[in-house]
């Protein structure tokens, strides 16, 4: 494989980030995955909006009511192919083209197995998991509506991160965004023509949301066919050797519990957080969808540096890793201190604007809750990003068992703080949260120092 910065064959676009200064490296890589994150992030708000200001402030409930169940399925999905990306990128760094074979080869097996796991089982137990979600009557039948359609999308959601994560792997983080842009824009349109003109209500919302997400992972899919052969499976590679599929399945499981834990331990509070009424639900709904867009800039630096140190561990190259990292870290801190300033300039205008909702209580507990998280942003941000980099470098054990202080922290809040101080229960939680899992996670890092750097 060709060793320049980015190279093309044909139309196959590679970027090797074993050479080339490191944070410009990682800054182009991001912008796309940020575009596509926020693009992302528009069409999750969109659903928001147009509930808000075409059905009313219960719609906007009913999305909200089941946020952490859908973000579950979801995480499920996008951590897998990420931990399986992982794999591949050292694969690619280190120039193993049967390898990276091979294990495209298992990432397609597995993620059969999980689409269809994971389709079967959230249908199958949608109507209990409601109830357990203590759904409001009131929103309860626009809520069982709304999260069916969804889940009928999650084979293509698995199908888009797959060759996405494909994509990263070789340092391509600009194609899965033209196809991200183009669902978008679909999903806009579909949105005010399913509900504005069809009048379907929250059914439409749901549906426009499925119909783009299969669309950009049909598109996906065939730009890697076309256009990333070399990098396809034959028949031969289905032979997956047993070192490969195990370090696929480890890295794997172990992204996938680390979000899927957290969102775990998300669903149980939301179900202490829903008995709060629909009012505290919107507002919560509309706290969440805000946070999602200045987190955007979190999750790409953070997956365009695990992709980094992916190829440069590939190549050995661990003072590369070592400097790029501490960098890094200090870059997602900046970011996440210019939001909090936003955030409490103008925390009430972007609520009122995202939602459409004039209702005051619902904008005066959002603003709360905003300004209590964002307080704390920049813990979030090193946190993010010291624990998609320490699952890169091989450390999968510390960032699940962060995942389960947090999970342990929701359950305590939703039994002990939730009951007690309502919404500030609510808001306070994840914040502390965050503190102590970066505590621990870089405990965890600095005994693993030695052991992961060998040059230190």
């Amino acid at each position: 494989m060709n060793k320049a910065a980015a190279s093309s064959s044909g139309h196959m676009r590679t970027r090797d980030m074993t050479q080339g200064h490191p944070l410009r490296l990682i800054l182009a890589f991001s912008i796309p995955l940020l575009i596509g994150n926020l693009f992302q992030q528009v069409y999750n708000i969109v659903d928001t909006m147009v509930a808000g200001y075409c059905i009313g402030d219960q719609a906007i409930a009913a999305i909200g009511a089941t946020t952490s169940l859908y973000h579950l399925l979801l995480n499920a999905a996008i951590g897998l192919n990420n931990g399986y990306g992982i794999v591949l990128t050292r694969c690619f760094g280190a120039k193993r083209l049967q390898d990276m074979r091979q294990g495209i080869a298992g990432m397609l097996l597995l993620n059969i197995a999980a689409s269809t796991l994971l389709t079967f089982a959230s249908l199958f137990f949608l109507r209990p998991l409601l109830h357990f979600l203590n759904i409001p009557d009131a929103i309860f039948d626009q809520t069982l509506t709304y999260i069916s359609i969804i889940c009928l999308g999650i084979a293509p959601t698995v199908i888009y991160n797959m060759c996405a994560a494909i994509l990263r792997a070789v340092g391509n983080s600009t194609t899965p965004l033209y196809f991200l842009i183009l669902s978008c824009v679909l999903n806009i349109v579909l949105d005010l023509f399913f509900v504005v003109t069809l009048h379907m209500g929250i059914a439409g919302t749901a549906a426009a949301t499925v119909i783009a997400q299969t669309v950009s992972a049909l598109l996906c899919a065939l730009q890697v066919f076309r256009c990333y052969g070399a990098f396809l499976p034959r028949r031969t590679d289905f032979r997956i050797p047993a070192n490969l599929l195990s370090d696929l399945v480890s890295t794997g499981l172990s992204m996938a519990l680390m979000v899927c834990v957290v969102d775990m331990g998300t669903v149980i509070f939301q179900r202490a957080n829903n008995l709060l009424g629909e009012i505290i639900i919107a507002a919560h709904t509309s706290t969440r969808r805000v946070m999602s867009v200045f987190m955007a800039p979190f999750m790409s630096i953070a997956t365009a540096c695990a992709t980094f140190i992916g190829q440069n561990r590939g190549a050995q190259k661990y003072d590369r890793i070592r400097s790029t990292l501490k960098k890094t870290l200090l870059l997602e801190a900046g970011w996440a201190a210019f939001s909090a300033v936003v955030i409490f300039l103008l925390g009430a205008q972007i609520v009122r604007l995202t939602t459409g909702t004039q209702s005051d209580a619902i904008i005066s507990n959002a603003v709360m809750a905003l300004r209590i998280h964002f307080a704390f942003y920049p813990v979030l941000g090193v946190l993010l990003c010291l624990r998609m980099a320490m699952q890169a470098l091989g450390m999968k054990l510390a960032p699940v068992l962060s995942s389960c202080i947090e999970l342990c922290m929701k359950i305590l809040s939703a039994r002990l703080l939730i009951p007690r101080l309502g919404y500030l229960g609510t808001s306070i939680t994840e914040p502390v949260t965050w503190v102590v899992m970066l505590l621990f996670l870089c405990a965890a890092f600095a005994c693993r120092c030695r052991r992961v750097f060998p040059t230190t």
